[in-house]
């Protein structure tokens, strides 16, 4: 288990009856505010029956979702790659969640053992269009190409402000088997901020040698709703957390007091009918800003899901408010202001037959669970897929089958249906799909015994849009004396947006921060820092 802070005194002692009494409300229940409540309770000395967790959807869990049945189809929208090294804030929030399966180990160690049994070793991670499986461990790079990339890593952010990816690399850079896999893996569009390339590079500088393997990623035994959200949301209740869910914080009043802000009321509804919740002069306020998946929607085999502009989730409406009510709260307009520059598109197959699975199989080389995400590198929608370990889902049945896959490319007609993908139903994407891998002897009987849902995703990558300084706002803004801000549009310097590292890291500088608590942060890794991964990434780069 995690240490514990240390208190040295009576005033410790003092702090910690005093925190007892103190609420604290979480403005939305996604893997931030559930870890924020975690180290409330774990570290800061809270009662768990005066944590309330105010969430607009039905259920916890935001991104990290998992749900649907074998009979109308699993889903998730996503799916997370983690990594021993550079996931260490959640790592340490889950070891101190047991599992629901077995109480004597952690989230964490039940993790650690299933990537233990399950390693990724992708034998198939580029695929052209002539369904050959390419030397993805030849990157591509020419001598430009290296000398731009190292040009990238060593040039200050503040020098690269606005630039785009594609502003720092000539035409081949975009061709290489590299950027194939590096831009699938993340989901990096050519037009997304540089600096948060530069970031990932620098924090992901180890994943080199071995990216096209994603021999360093781990995956949960389940989907995360049903492996993380689950069981931290069971611990949290069990500790008298309150979750008041279907209900949307609208509004947020501040009051200022000299050099500092306080959030004095939470504006919410409910069901159609306004409620508050008062914060009182010793409570905090813990409040998510933005989305990536607001205004998701789903289609079926029949139809294609919409695409949603007008901002009918309250995630990014409330950070508007709370923005134009008080200073240094950032910009959301840059990260939501471009629906076209951030969209895409995924879906998830359920399959009641194991002939796809066993193809692939057969064709890759990797059993389910082992390959990692495969790219059909000529996709007109640059297409991946992922064959994950059955069960992903709690409760699939043993003669059910999934597979989870994405496309960057939405607005782009499809090799083998002339539709773009945002126009295609389910069944015209696993035609789609079932075109680039070419099992035609099994085509009948996939298509007969599989249900696709696509899901579109409006802001998914909206992180990673270019932006100024001051437009993602510090945790702890300053002069905030009981509020802080959640998620993955608050600016945590040097480490990388759209991972649950970054929101599980924001909750931990939220809580020490807004506690006083000397609790020292795990420290971000680097590859760079590590001689051994810094030497074995230097050669792979220099070919």
């Amino acid at each position: 288990m995690p240490s514990r802070p240390h208190f040295n005194a009576k005033k410790g002692k003092d702090t910690m009856q005093h925190n007892e009494e103190r609420h604290a409300f979480l403005v939305g229940a996604g893997i931030a505010s559930l870890s924020a409540a975690v180290l409330l309770i774990r570290d800061g000395g809270f009662q768990g029956g005066n944590i309330h967790i105010i969430e607009e959807l039905a259920l916890a869990g935001g991104a990290l979702d998992g749900s649907g049945d074998p009979i109308k189809g699993f889903v998730s929208r996503g799916g997370r790659m983690l990594t021993e090294e550079t996931y260490v804030c959640l790592w340490n929030v889950l070891d101190s969640i047991p599992s629901l399966d077995d109480a004597g180990k952690t989230v964490k160690q039940q993790t650690w053992a299933f990537n233990d049994e399950w390693r990724s070793d992708s034998k198939a991670r580029l695929i052209d269009r002539e369904r050959r499986i390419l030397d993805a461990s030849d990157l591509g790079f020419n001598l430009q190409d290296r000398l731009e990339l190292m040009r990238l890593l060593a040039t200050p952010e503040r020098a690269l402000h606005t630039k785009r990816i594609e502003d720092c690399f000539s035409p081949h850079f975009f061709d290489t088997n590299f950027w194939a896999m590096w831009r699938t893996t993340f989901a990096f569009q050519n037009w997304h901020s540089a600096i948060e390339l530069k970031r990932y590079m620098l924090r992901f500088l180890q994943e080199f040698p071995r990216i096209h393997t994603l021999a360093g990623v781990r995956r949960t035994s389940l989907n995360q709703y049903d492996a993380i959200v689950r069981p931290m949301e069971a611990w949290l209740r069990r500790q008298g957390v309150q979750f008041d869910l279907g209900t949307k914080v609208v509004d947020v009043d501040f009051v200022e007091q000299g050099p500092h802000r306080r959030v004095e009321t939470l504006h919410a509804q409910r069901g159609g009918k306004p409620l508050t919740y008062r914060v009182g002069p010793s409570d905090l306020a813990f409040i998510t800003i933005g989305s990536m998946t607001a205004d998701a929607t789903y289609g079926d085999d029949d139809h294609a899901p919409v695409l949603l502009r007008d901002k009918r989730d309250g995630a990014w409406t409330l950070w508007e408010s709370m923005a134009r009510k008080t200073h240094g709260l950032g910009r959301p307009n840059a990260f939501c202001g471009n629906v076209d520059e951030s969209k895409w598109e995924s879906f998830t197959l359920t399959m009641r037959s194991p002939a796809l699975v066993q193809r692939i199989q057969e064709f890759t080389g990797n059993a389910p669970g082992t390959g990692g995400l495969m790219t059909f590198k000529d996709s007109n929608w640059l297409m991946s897929i992922v064959v994950p370990h059955p069960p992903h889902f709690a409760g699939q049945p043993d003669d059910v089958f999934t597979i989870w896959g994405y496309g960057l490319f939405i607005d782009n007609p499809g090799n083998y249906i002339r539709k773009t993908m945002a126009q295609a139903t389910g069944r015209e994407i696993l035609a789609e799909l079932m075109g680039h891998l070419r099992f035609d002897d099994i085509r009948d009987e996939v298509q007969r015994t599989t249900t696709t849902i696509p899901v579109m995703m409006p802001y998914i990558t909206s992180e990673f849009e270019r932006r100024e300084i001051a437009d993602r706002p510090p945790v702890v803004p300053l002069g905030a004396a009981n509020f802080a801000l959640l998620g993955q549009y608050v600016e945590i310097p040097e480490d990388v947006v759209f991972t649950v590292e970054y929101s599980v890291r924001g909750a931990m500088h939220a809580v020490y921060g807004l506690l006083g608590l000397g609790n020292e942060i795990p420290p971000i890794y680097h590859g760079i820092t590590d001689p051994a991964a810094a030497l074995a990434s230097l050669r792979t780069l220099m070919g």
